[in-house]
C-alpha cells in the first residue's frame, strides 16, 4: 500500500463522495508584521563627485563615473516659474481671515525702488522690523513682474548665506533635478539669468554682499534688511533707500482700516498718543486694530451669555466667546449702530498696552492659539506649519489658530512660513510664556523626529520646514536640560522618534538630526543639512553615543569633500574612523577609508604643478645634486723647519754634503687650485682623486726618509774609530726592535702590515736576508750567547733599553753563514722582549741627557757575498721609551734620540 497515494482497492471503499463533498475553507494566514519601509536612497551629482545619500548607513561620496551624467539643465517655462512661485508664497492659514489693509504714504519709495530697478541697478530697502518692508516688496515685484525675461524671482534671506541665495536663484529659473553644481559650474548656470531678484529679510552685508552681486551680473537685486545688517560696501553698486513711518493721518486711516468701522473720538485721542509712542510703525496700528476689535466683541458679548449662546444669537454661527474659540471674527453689524445691542463698558487699553500689546491680545485668543504661542516662544520666533499644530497642541481644529494669531498681527511672513513678528518674543516672554519651553521644545522635537524619517515625507517638506526643525534641534543641544527630568512624555515620544524608551533629550537631539539631515542633504537644503549634522555631533558627544558621533563626523567630511573644503574632510573622516575603529565598525571604517582615499586624490589634483628648476651647464651626471661653488684658498707657503734644539755635542762627523742632494728643499703636499673654467667633476671621481694624492703623499714621504737615511749612513760610515763604545749603535751589530712601536716616521701609508712578527733564531744561528732591507720590527735574539750577524760583528746593545739596530745583509745568496775570524771585543748581554711599560707617567726632566758615545769600530772581516756591489743599508731612527722628541731633517740628534751612523 502506497501511504502516500492510496487507491479504493487499497483502502477498501470508494473515496468518490469524499472528493466531492466541499473542502473545508483554509485557515487564514496569520498577519505578518508589516515590512520596515525601505530608506530613501538619493543619488545627487555634485560637480565631478556623485554623492549618494543613505539614511541608514551614511552618505557615500565618490568621483562621478562616466555612465552617470548630470540631466540636462534646461530653462523654466513661465507657467513653470509661477508655479514654483505659488509654491513658495505663504499659505493662507485657515480660520478668520485678515482684514486687507491699504498700502499708505509708499507711494515714493514704490516709484524710485521701480525706476531704479527699470534701470538694471540694484537697490537696498532700510527699516525696522514692522515698517512695511514685505508689503513695499509685494508692490514693486508686482510693478516689475514683466521687466526682465526670467521675470520675479522671490527669495528669503532669513538664516540664508550667500551661497545658498545664489543655489536658490538657480533652481528658481533653471530645472535640473538631483543636481548641485561645484562653485565654477554655479557661476557659469547664473551668467545667463536675467531677473529681477527680490530678497526679504537680508542678514549679511559687505564682501558677501558683493559676492552675490558678482555672481548674477545680469540680475538686478531688490533687497530689505534692516538697520542692524551689516551696510554694502562702499565699492557696491547699490541704491539705499530708507523706510521711514507713517504720518498721524495715514496712521489713524490704517487703523481704522484695521478695525473695520469709524473711529471715536475716544479711540481717535488714544491713536494718537499711540502714534507718538511708537513714531507711525504700522505694524503698532495693525495690532491695535486687533485689540478694538477684541474691546467691541467684549462690549457685546459678556461673560455671562456664553453658557446661554448670545454670541451665536448676536454675530452668527462663527463667533464663540473669548477663550474658546475665534475671538477676532468682525461682527456682521456694527455695534455703535445698531440700537438693539446693548453695549458694556470696556476702558480701553493703556498707552504701554496699546506700544506692547502682545501679551494682552494672547490673553484674549483661543487655548489652541495661545499654546501655539508658547511653542513659537520656545522655538525662539519659529512658528511650526499650521499642519504640525493638531499633532503637537493636541487639538484637531488647532490649525486655524494660525489664522487668528495672523490677523492680529503677532506673525509676520518669513519665505514660504511665518514667524513671530518683530517684538512679540521680547514681550510674551516678559509675561511668563516660556517659564514650560523646555517641555514645548522636547515635545515638538520628538514629533519632529517622527515625521521626517517617515517614508511618506518628501525631501522638499522636510527642506521647507527647516528652520522650525532646526530651532528645535539648536534648543535641545545648546538648553540647559538637567538628564531626562522636565519631559512628562519623554519615554514614549523617544520610543516613537526612533530612540529607547526613557531616553532624555540629548538622546532626542541626536535622533532627530539623524532623522532630519538625509532630507536635507536630498532636498540641496546643504546648508540645513550642515547646521543639523554640527548639532548632532554636538549632541551624540554630550549623550556619550560614539556610534552616532562617528556617523556625524563622517557626514560632517563628505558634505565638506562635496563644498571642496579638503582640508576640513580630511579632519572630520579621520576623526570618524578613528571612533568606528574604536567600536570595531568594519563596514563604517571602509566607507571612511574611500572618502578619505578621495580626498588625497583631490588634493593631489589641486596642487599647482610643481615647475622643475632651470637646468645647469655644471650639473653633475646621474642626478646627482649641485654643490654649491667653492673657492679654494691660496696654497700655504712651504713649512719651514724647526729650529735646532741644543743638545750634548755629538760624536759623529759632520754630514757630508752631496750635489744631487743640495738643491732639493723639502717636500709639501698641497693641493692645486684648480682653474675657474674647468667643468666640475663627479663625486666619485673626486674621491678617486683625494686617494691618489694621498698615497703619492705617502710615496713621496717614504721617499724622503729612504734618501735621508742613506745619506746618515754613509756618513757614519765614513768615520775611523774600529772599536765601538758601550751606547753607541753601528750598522755592524744587531740591536733589539724593542716592542715594536717605534717605527720611522712619515713612513706609515695608512696599510696594514702584512707579515707578522717571526720567532727569533737560535743560539749560534747567523742571521741571513737573502734581500736587503732592514729586519721585521719586533723581532728579538732569545740566545744567551752573543749572534754573529751577517757581517761578522756581534749585535751590542745599550744597557737599560733595546738597542734598535737593523740587521743588514748583501744582496743575493751564500753558501752558509760566514764566522767571524776574531771573537768579540766583549760578550754580549741575554736580551729578552721588553715588557709592558707601566702607566705611570715618567718624570719630565729639563736637563737634557749626556751620554758618551764612542766612534765605531770596523769590524775585523769582511762579510762574503756573491754579489758584485753592496746594496745600501737602511738605516733605522729609534726614540727610547720615554722620549719626546725625534730628529730633525738636518740630522741633528735631540735628547731622547738615538741616530744610527
Amino acid at each position: 500500500m502506497d501511504p502516500i497515494h492510496r487507491g479504493p482497492a487499497e483502502s477498501g471503499h470508494d473515496t468518490a463522495a469524499e472528493d466531492a463533498r466541499p473542502a473545508q475553507p483554509a485557515a487564514l494566514p496569520e498577519r505578518a508584521a508589516p515590512a520596515p519601509a525601505r530608506a530613501r536612497v538619493t543619488r545627487i551629482v555634485s560637480g565631478d563627485l556623485l554623492l549618494t545619500v543613505n539614511p541608514v548607513d551614511g552618505s557615500e561620496i565618490e568621483a562621478r563615473p562616466p555612465g552617470e551624467e548630470p540631466p540636462a539643465v534646461r530653462r523654466r517655462t513661465p507657467e513653470e516659474r509661477a508655479e514654483a512661485a505659488r509654491a513658495a508664497a505663504v499659505p493662507v492659514p485657515p480660520g478668520p481671515a485678515a482684514p486687507a489693509l491699504p498700502l499708505l504714504e509708499r507711494e515714493e519709495q514704490r516709484a524710485r525702488l521701480t525706476e531704479t530697478l527699470t534701470r538694471g541697478r540694484c537697490a537696498r530697502l532700510t527699516g525696522p522690523d514692522g515698517s512695511g518692508r514685505t508689503a513695499l516688496l509685494d508692490a514693486v515685484a508686482a510693478d516689475c513682474a514683466t521687466l526682465a525675461p526670467d521675470g520675479v524671482v522671490r527669495l528669503s534671506g532669513h538664516h540664508r548665506t550667500t551661497g545658498e541665495l545664489l543655489h536658490d536663484l538657480r533652481a528658481a529659473v533653471l530645472h535640473a533635478p538631483g543636481h548641485r553644481p561645484d562653485r565654477d559650474g554655479l557661476r557659469a548656470d547664473l551668467t545667463g539669468i536675467g531677473a529681477v531678484v527680490v530678497v526679504d529679510d537680508l542678514e549679511f552685508g559687505g564682501a558677501a554682499l558683493d559676492e552675490l552681486l558678482a555672481a548674477a551680473p545680469e540680475c538686478a537685486f531688490l533687497l530689505a534688511a534692516a538697520p542692524g545688517v551689516p551696510a554694502p560696501s562702499a565699492e557696491a553698486p547699490i541704491e539705499e533707500v530708507a523706510l521711514p513711518g507713517l504720518g498721524r493721518a495715514a496712521s489713524l486711516h490704517l487703523l481704522e482700516a484695521a478695525v473695520g468701522r469709524r473711529l471715536t473720538e475716544e479711540e481717535a485721542n488714544w491713536a494718537g498718543d499711540l502714534w507718538f509712542e511708537s513714531e507711525g510703525l504700522p505694524l503698532r496700528f495693525v495690532q491695535a486694530g486687533a485689540l478694538l476689535r477684541q474691546r467691541d466683541r467684549l462690549r457685546v458679548t459678556p461673560a455671562e451669555f456664553d453658557a446661554f449662546g448670545a454670541l451665536e444669537e448676536a454675530f452668527g454661527p462663527t463667533g464663540t466667546g473669548a477663550g474658546t474659540g475665534p475671538a477676532d471674527a468682525v461682527p456682521a453689524l456694527d455695534p455703535y449702530e445698531n440700537p438693539d445691542i446693548e453695549l458694556h463698558e470696556v476702558p480701553l487699553p493703556s498707552l504701554g498696552e496699546g506700544a506692547a500689546p502682545a501679551a494682552l491680545l494672547a490673553s484674549r485668543l483661543s487655548r489652541s492659539a495661545q499654546t501655539t504661542l508658547r511653542f513659537a516662544v520656545a522655538l525662539g520666533g519659529e512658528v511650526p506649519h499650521h499642519a504640525h499644530l493638531p499633532a503637537l497642541v493636541g487639538d484637531t481644529h488647532a490649525d486655524a489658530a494660525l489664522g487668528e494669531l495672523r490677523a492680529c498681527g503677532l506673525l509676520s511672513p518669513a519665505g514660504s512660513r511665518h514667524r513671530l513678528a518683530g517684538g512679540v518674543l521680547t514681550q510674551l516672554l516678559a509675561h511668563g510664556y516660556g517659564h514650560d519651553a523646555a517641555d514645548r521644545v522636547l515635545t515638538a522635537a520628538q514629533h519632529y523626529a517622527w515625521w521626517a524619517g517617515h517614508p511618506s515625507v518628501g525631501p522638499e517638506r522636510a527642506s521647507a520646514e527647516s528652520d522650525a526643525l532646526l530651532a528645535a534641534l539648536g534648543a535641545l543641544v545648546g538648553g540647559d536640560h538637567g538628564g531626562t527630568t522636565g519631559a512628562p512624555a519623554d519615554a514614549a515620544a523617544a520610543g516613537a522618534a526612533g530612540g529607547e524608551p526613557g531616553a532624555g533629550p540629548r538622546a532626542t537631539a541626536v535622533a532627530l538630526a539623524r532623522a532630519a539631515a538625509p532630507a536635507f542633504a536630498a532636498g540641496l537644503h546643504w546648508g540645513a543639512w550642515e547646521r543639523a549634522l554640527r548639532s548632532g555631533q554636538e549632541a551624540a558627544r554630550l549623550a556619550g553615543d560614539v556610534a552616532e558621533e562617528a556617523y556625524f563626523h563622517h557626514e560632517l567630511g563628505v558634505l565638506a569633500v562635496c563644498a571642496g573644503n579638503l582640508g576640513r574632510a580630511r579632519a572630520e573622516l579621520e576623526a570618524s574612523i578613528g571612533l568606528r575603529g574604536v567600536l570595531a565598525d568594519k563596514r563604517g571604517t571602509v566607507a571612511g577609508r574611500r572618502a578619505l582615499a578621495l580626498v588625497a586624490d583631490l588634493t593631489r589634483e589641486q596642487e599647482p604643478p610643481r615647475t622643475p628648476p632651470p637646468s645647469r651647464t655644471d650639473s653633475p651626471p646621474r642626478g646627482l645634486p649641485v654643490a654649491p661653488p667653492v673657492t679654494l684658498a691660496a696654497p700655504e707657503p712651504p713649512t719651514e723647519p724647526l729650529p735646532p734644539v741644543p743638545a750634548a755635542p755629538a760624536a759623529f762627523p759632520d754630514f757630508p754634503s752631496y750635489a744631487d742632494a743640495e738643491d732639493q728643499g723639502p717636500t709639501v703636499v698641497s693641493r692645486a687650485a684648480a682653474p675657474a673654467d674647468k667643468p666640475r667633476r663627479s663625486l666619485k671621481a673626486g674621491i678617486l682623486d683625494g686617494t691618489r694624492r694621498n698615497l703619492a703623499a705617502v710615496g713621496a714621504g717614504a721617499l724622503l726618509v729612504a734618501v735621508l737615511g742613506t745619506v746618515v749612513t754613509l756618513g757614519a760610515t765614513s768615520g775611523t774609530d774600529e772599536t765601538p763604545t758601550s751606547g753607541t749603535v753601528t750598522t755592524d751589530s744587531t740591536a733589539d726592535q724593542g716592542d715594536g712601536t717605534d717605527e720611522v716616521p712619515g713612513t706609515d701609508d695608512g696599510a696594514p702590515d702584512d707579515s707578522e712578527p717571526a720567532d727569533p733564531p737560535a743560539s749560534g744561528t747567523p742571521t741571513a736576508s737573502g734581500s736587503p732591507g732592514p729586519t721585521t720590527p719586533g723581532t728579538t735574539p732569545s740566545s744567551a750567547g752573543t749572534v754573529p750577524t751577517a757581517t761578522g760583528a756581534p749585535s751590542s746593545s745599550t744597557s737599560g733599553a733595546p738597542d734598535p739596530t737593523p740587521t743588514t745583509s748583501a744582496p743575493g745568496t751564500t753558501d752558509g753563514p760566514t764566522t767571524p775570524t776574531d771573537p768579540p771585543t766583549s760578550p754580549g748581554p741575554t736580551t729578552t722582549r721588553p715588557s709592558t711599560p707601566a702607566t705611570t707617567t715618567p718624570p719630565v726632566s729639563t736637563t737634557p741627557p749626556s751620554s758618551s758615545v764612542s766612534p765605531p769600530t770596523p769590524p775585523t772581516a769582511s762579510p762574503s757575498t756573491t754579489s758584485s756591489s753592496p746594496a745600501p743599508s737602511v738605516t733605522t731612527t729609534t726614540t727610547s721609551p720615554g722620549a719626546g722628541a725625534s730628529s730633525t731633517l738636518d740630522g741633528t740628534p735631540t735628547p731622547g734620540t738615538a741616530t744610527v751612523g
